[in-house]
């Protein structure tokens, strides 16, 4: 894994303008890296592989960025509730299981940045359309706590010019018992969405450890 230099920018890629919107103007800016851009991919897969390769070109390929993708996800776990946080130990998709970086620490980050909030720790998995009904029942089994349509796409082309610290946050906007219909008119959006305003504070935390010398 190659370490985050003193001046290490961070990408934050998420796929809708709701949690762009909420990741901008969240608590926690003034706590920001020098070089912090939050990125806006688009919905799928092969939207967000697209945007991250050309976001990490405009950087030149530095091997130093960090990558958080982030944004909402559909719960896979029985008693998980909108609002609740999902830290990736690695994330899933076509290929080989991609870790994540100091999974553990974020998720500590996280508890703290967002206090009262359940933060779930475990595989997160990828898919190329909304889950509902036995689909899900389908990944649980595989041992996926959540899934999403954007971040294994993301940190697996993040890695693709090399290695760098990357991680997966997301926030459950459906549960098992409450599928999606509309973020906008989902009852637990207002939840997801104020949720996701206050982890930038986890974000930076996480990301400042990078930058600690290796004993």
């Amino acid at each position: 894994m190659a370490e985050a230099g003193p001046d290490a920018p961070l990408l934050i890629a998420c796929a809708l303008g709701i949690e762009q919107f909420a990741l901008r103007t969240g608590r926690g800016r003034g706590d920001a890296p020098d070089r912090v851009t939050v990125l806006r991919t688009g919905m799928g897969p092969r939207a967000a592989e697209t945007a991250v390769a050309r976001a990490l070109g405009r950087d030149g390929g530095a091997p130093d960025t960090a990558v958080i993708a982030s944004g909402f996800c559909a719960g896979l776990a029985p008693g998980m509730h909108p609002g609740d946080l999902v830290v990736a130990e690695e994330t899933r998709a076509a290929g080989d299981p991609v870790p994540c970086t100091g999974a553990e620490l974020l998720a500590e980050a996280l508890a703290r940045a967002v206090p009262g909030r359940t933060v779930h720790t475990g595989p997160l998995t990828g898919s190329d359309h909304v889950v509902r009904g036995h689909e899900r029942a389908e990944l649980r089994a595989t041992g996926a706590i959540a899934v999403d349509m954007e971040s294994a796409a993301t940190l697996r082309t993040a890695l693709r010019s090399g290695p760098r610290p990357v991680a997966a946050v997301r926030v459950v906007v459906d549960a098992p018992e409450h599928e999606l219909v509309r973020i906008g008119t989902f009852r637990g959006g207002i939840s997801a969405f104020r949720v996701l305003r206050a982890v930038l504070p986890a974000f930076y935390e996480w990301h400042r450890s990078l930058l600690l010398p290796r004993r």
